[in-house]
């Protein structure tokens, strides 16, 4: 059994590759200009390839990468499936957070440019006609992250470098957070066996931003500064019961997980500074 991690030095990418290899795994990381892929059977493609934190300065990039680059590997690569990395941001505008529920987006709003292109990659998967492609919709990812920012890292990060953190956002805003190392456990699975063609890989449970802020104040001893003026955004919970039932799936949660995660950033810094 081979896999092909498409964006394989990417987050979710980096990592899986690790974990497949102390599996025993046999996988290949191609890297985007390699013509070979469109010459040979890829075995199970995962498609990590995507932007997010940074869409909003690259519109054009976002939807290549979520939509004409999977359209090329889909219509012209030989596989024995085929898994989309979509994402649980789809849910923000609605009220229910699992598979079957509608999806809210508004092509007025800039801020939808991600969602907008990422449904539109699952709707390019789920319209193939090719066998055993399946879309996957991932939560915030939590781990550590060289150089990101994504809220989690930047509020670490300036934590541990600045001792200081600054939430522009609204402390009552409300989000789900899995961990990179229950995600790249899972995805193997959902790709070689799934029964379903759509799953939500989250924890299931909302965190707010006042609780991570907490947590990474009672561990860092930072100061805190929460703006007054930020806007409170709060997604409906995710539903996990799908692969709960399928593969057993029992989440890690982030604030217990902070513990172990902030000081791989203090040794970080530390080595960055010497």
């Amino acid at each position: 059994m081979k896999f092909t991690i498409l964006g394989g030095s990417g987050f979710i990418g980096s990592h899986l590759a690790i974990a497949l290899s102390k599996r025993g795994e046999a996988y290949e990381r191609p890297e985007r200009s390699d013509q070979s892929i469109f010459c040979k059977n890829l075995g199970h493609v995962i498609y990590c390839i995507g932007l997010t934190a940074n869409f909003r300065e690259r519109p054009f990039d976002t939807v290549r990468a979520h939509v004409l680059n999977l359209m090329n590997i889909l219509e012209n690569c030989t596989f024995d499936s085929f898994l989309y990395l979509s994402s649980t941001r789809l849910y923000l505008k609605g009220r229910q957070g699992d598979e079957c529920a509608d999806v809210c987006v508004n092509s007025n709003d800039p801020e939808d440019l991600y969602n907008l292109s990422k449904l539109m990659g699952e709707s390019v998967c789920f319209a193939s006609a090719r066998p055993k492609v399946r879309v996957a919709r991932l939560s915030n990812v939590f781990g550590q992250k060289a150089g990101s920012s994504d809220f989690i890292s930047s509020l670490i990060s300036d934590a541990v470098e600045k001792g200081e953190v600054i939430l522009k956002s609204g402390a009552a805003s409300e989000k789900d957070y899995v961990s990179v190392q229950d995600v790249v456990a899972l995805l193997p699975k959902i790709a070689v066996s799934g029964q379903h063609r759509l799953y939500n890989v989250a924890a299931g449970k909302n965190v707010s931003h006042q609780c991570v802020l907490n947590e990474i104040q009672k561990i860092t001893g930072c100061d805190v500064d929460i703006s007054d003026e930020g806007e409170s955004r709060v997604f409906p919970e995710i539903s996990i019961q799908r692969i709960q039932d399928e593969f057993g799936f029992s989440p890690a949660l982030l604030i217990p997980s902070l513990k172990d995660l902030i000081p791989q950033y203090e040794m970080r810094t530390t080595h960055d500074q010497n």
